[in-house]
């Protein structure tokens, strides 16, 4: 590949991932196309004697489910300075209308970064990068276990597979280490290793703590939708169900604008294991990228309208230099 310039690269990148993204929507297009939506499907969710109470629960569960986050942000803010829950809540929204314009939510750390002098850039790349890490950690963890039970009930991936793929993770891992040490342009994986060491170890328990009860706000937030729409499938497998779309799903590249349409198209191919309608799943995918990205996006739009972060960044500065 390094034969191809920087703009080549960029724009077989893009290729491959409207290639995915289409082929999403293709499936899902496939699978709605042969079955007539039925709109008792949706009738029947105000028929449901309890739905009042867990619609109610759904939206203290989404309220829950960013509040986390911006607890997880402060939390790990403080060693650059320390903000308060309102400060961590415009930078957390922003940076999340940031990430939705760029594939795989990665504008989302320089929406952050804004809100800090230059000098700062570097280290809320990594905080962030921490932030978001110990939340792949768990959706790549309790995704596997979720996968590989849904494999044991209905085998979909071959054994030989599974094999290789954690045959892969121990060479991976393995790799890491033995190339820790070597340095490409002064940095180095042993360098991010003394970064981690470095920070306090209760502002680490605390990101985990944090993202574990994000982890379980989100994987019931499906729970709830499905118990609205009146799907029966024993707790233990849906949950293992919704963790194996998150893991599957997250490993294609996508934008976060329609991630929905991954999601969906992965859950649709899962839950048909378990006769669930189309339709259903649709819905769901729908409503929680609805919940969990569409409304924080469109607070997060406001307040990059009203507020002026590289202002806050220069003050800062300012105050520093005096």
């Amino acid at each position: 590949m390094k034969f191809l310039s920087p703009k080549i690269k960029q724009f077989l990148l893009l290729l491959l991932k409207l290639i995915v993204v289409g082929l999403a929507f293709y499936f899902i297009k496939k699978q709605l196309s042969e079955k007539e939506l039925d709109w008792n499907i949706i009738w029947n969710l105000f028929e449901k004697p309890n739905a009042v109470f867990l619609f109610i629960l759904l939206l203290v569960l989404t309220f829950l489910n960013r509040f986390l986050e911006i607890l997880k942000w402060k939390n790990l803010a403080q060693l650059v300075e320390p903000i308060s829950i309102w400060e961590s809540t415009k930078q957390v929204l922003i940076g999340i209308t940031f990430g939705i314009v760029t594939p795989n939510g990665i504008g989302e750390y320089a929406g952050k970064a804004w809100f800090y002098p230059k000098k700062e850039a570097g280290k809320i790349v990594f905080l962030n990068a921490v932030c978001n890490g110990i939340q792949v950690i768990y959706s790549v963890v309790f995704g596997i276990i979720g996968t590989l039970f849904i494999n044991h009930l209905h085998p979909f991936i071959p054994l030989k597979y599974i094999g290789f793929f954690f045959g892969g993770i121990i060479v991976l891992i393995l790799t890491v280490f033995s190339i820790k040490s070597i340095r490409v342009k002064g940095y180095s994986l042993q360098t991010i290793f003394n970064y981690l060491n470095e920070m306090p170890k209760s502002i680490h328990l605390k990101n985990m703590a944090l993202a574990f009860l994000r982890y379980v706000v989100l994987v019931h937030q499906y729970f709830l939708l499905y118990t609205l729409f009146q799907v029966e499938i024993p707790y233990f497998t849906l949950l293992a169900v919704v963790a194996s779309i998150y893991l599957l799903a997250s490993s294609l590249p996508n934008f976060q604008a329609i991630d929905f349409a991954l999601k969906g198209s992965v859950a649709i191919y899962l839950f048909g294991f378990f006769g669930v309608d189309s339709w259903i799943i649709t819905l769901v995918a729908a409503l929680i990228w609805l919940l969990n990205l569409v409304i924080p996006i469109s607070i997060g739009s406001i307040f990059l309208l009203l507020f002026n972060p590289k202002k806050r960044a220069n003050s800062n500065l300012n105050q520093t230099e005096l």
